[in-house]
């Protein structure tokens, strides 16, 4: 047997005979990391999909960001599939797959998909409403199972970002704004997806990102728009955006993700984070002394098709340069491995001509390939699909993800007092009336009870801003005025997805009950309204009183907005009974 396939040699040994083995192409193959979604089909098929799929693992990438997917069972098959493919190669190194969180409520193309066969979770920030560390073990650890079913070995994740500016369109992936609740749980749920003191078989591994912390983008505009590059600090706290991921590398994480976004406005270069020498070299790599995988964020290079939309290349501050020169820039810095992109023959072109020495490239391959060993990848090529079919959204996960939408739900005010459970209800925004009698009049209506979405500004030019809610966190007039005709005729009972720390006061100043929620099925919303579950959850971040405030306050300062109308931490305890209320 040849070294790198004992498994009873140290990882060292084994990388040491692996790597001399590998052609400059082979090692190309493992610099890459691009996205693909499961045919639906056999890829032994002539599909068109198959066929493309299996021409990328011939050519030596071995790392798939699992895109889409039907249901966990296909994406389980799937992979072994690939590992088929990748051990007929000449020298059979399997593949890893990662994902994008899945076990959300709401979908996006560029960040993560939720899959209808997981168990369904409140988004991050609701799990850092829920005091404690209970919720984020439970749930990096339902993650964990799920995803080893399926073959998914590495969570692109969790966000070590603190949601510093009120409008980032991103900050619902984030454990929130106090930054040392945000490191405490980031450190947590790494263990919990680990599984164990030391990464292995049983061991879903993190790429914490977005290094060095994503949260202060300008005015809230994210860096997956070409349009919103920039990352500003005017308050001087790039160190406290970088706190989280040195908890997160005490805690054992072995990959981290760089952002999009330049910086502007510091002593750093005006390059995004994966090409900036004093960012990634020099603090990452010398200062924090991480010798782990770095990987870029999606498309720095070269573009490529989400859906019918043609994303990238997002090489913020070296848009003139080629997707070589980019990549020369990344490697030099410290870079290992490139998202989303899948030309191989970049690397081997940088190296055929010596504008990147081989030994740089070894370097790389070698903290990749150890990744590969570390997981059991070698041994424990295929899955069982059975298992996936009965893990993934089992009684028990599905039950803890319930209990946690349940414990994140935050009363923010209780003025119309509780639903009652035979009262005749005009609904809007449910599909799930969970046993209540219902009407499509309000005007007879016992009570009225809305589910509203935190506001944005829809249409902003472009499909990335589609999906990347940006602009007002304010009510529209409409909004309340529809609210307020409802109040003429019955107690309106709101709840709010807090996507964003939506201006909830005029809501408030309603007489309505409300709750805000991150992520929850109808039925958990209409029992948390009718007192038959207890309210026990607190905010991860302060709600604005005023967008004035919001426009004032600086995007990397936490805790910035003057006067919020709630801080972090808030919310109204309230047992499961009716007359039993105390302030938290």
């Amino acid at each position: 047997m040849l070294s790198y396939l004992d498994p009873t040699q140290p990882i060292e040994r084994r990388v040491d005979d692996l790597l001399p083995r590998m052609s400059v192409a082979e090692k190309a193959g493992l610099m890459f990391h691009p996205s693909t979604e499961p045919p639906g089909a056999d890829l032994s098929t002539h599909d068109a999909e198959a066929a493309a799929q299996r021409d990328v693992v011939t050519r030596e990438i071995s790392h798939f960001n699992v895109f889409g997917g039907d249901d966990s069972a296909t994406v389980a098959a799937w992979h072994n599939t690939l590992q088929d493919l990748a051990a007929s190669t000449r020298l059979g190194i399997p593949v890893t797959l990662s994902s994008d969180p899945r076990h959300g409520f709401r979908s996006n193309p560029f960040t993560g998909q939720s899959l209808g066969s997981l168990s369904r979770w409140p988004e991050t920030t609701g799990i850092a409403a829920i005091p404690g560390t209970d919720a984020v073990r439970a749930y990096g650890e339902t993650i964990r199972a799920e995803f080893l079913a399926m073959g998914i070995r590495v969570y692109l994740g969790p966000m070590a970002d603190i949601f510093t500016e009120p409008r980032w369109s991103r900050g619902a992936g984030t454990f929130g704004e106090d930054p040392e609740r945000v490191a405490e749980l980031t450190a947590a749920f790494i263990e919990a997806l680990r599984g164990g003191p030391e990464l292995g078989s049983q061991s879903v591994a993190a790429v914490v990102k977005h290094f060095p912390g994503g949260g202060p983008q300008l005015r809230g505009d994210d860096a997956h728009d070409a349009r919103y590059p920039e990352q500003v600090y005017p308050g001087g706290q790039q160190e406290l955006h970088i706190r989280p991921f040195e908890r997160a590398f005490a805690a054992g994480a072995t990959q981290v993700m760089t952002y999009y976004g330049k910086p502007v406005g510091t002593e750093w270069e005006e390059v995004g984070f994966a090409f900036n020498a004093p960012v990634v070299q020099d603090i990452l790599r010398r200062r924090l002394g991480f010798n782990g995988i770095v990987v870029t964020d999606w498309n720095l290079l070269e573009s490529d098709m989400v859906g019918d939309y043609l994303f990238g290349p997002n090489g913020w501050g070296l848009e003139d340069r080629t997707p070589a020169e980019r990549a020369r820039i990344a490697i030099g810095v410290g870079v290992d491995q490139f998202g989303g992109d899948r030309n191989t023959a970049i690397i081997e072109e940088l190296v055929e001509s010596g504008l990147v020495p081989e030994s740089r490239i070894d370097e790389s391959v070698r903290r990749i390939l150890r990744e590969k060993f570390r997981l059991g990848l070698f041994e424990q090529r295929q899955v069982n699909i059975e298992h996936a079919r009965e893990t993934c959204g089992a009684p028990v996960y599905f039950e803890r993800g319930v209990t946690a939408q349940r414990d994140s739900l935050v009363l923010l005010s209780d003025t119309a007092g509780i639903l009652s459970n035979d009262a005749t209800l005009f609904l809007e925004g449910f599909e799930d009336s969970d046993g209540h009698p219902t009407t499509t009049d309000p005007t007879t209506a016992d009570a009225v009870v809305v589910r509203l979405d935190a506001p944005f500004e829809p249409g902003r030019g472009s499909l990335v801003a589609e999906y990347f809610h940006g602009g007002t966190l304010a009510f529209s007039t409409e909004t309340i005025e529809r609210l307020q005709a409802y109040a003429e005729h019955a107690p309106v009972f709101v709840s709010v997805f807090l996507e964003r720390p939506a201006i909830v006061g005029p809501l408030i100043d309603l007489g309505a009950t409300v709750i805000g929620e991150f992520g929850a099925s109808d039925r958990v919303v209409l029992d948390a309204f009718s007192g038959r579950s207890a309210l026990t959850g607190q905010l991860p971040f302060d709600i604005p009183s005023t967008m004035a405030a919001v426009e004032a306050s600086r995007e990397d300062v936490p805790f910035d907005t003057s006067e919020p109308r709630f801080r972090t931490g808030s919310g109204i305890r309230r047992r499961a009974v009716a007359d039993s209320r105390q302030e938290a």
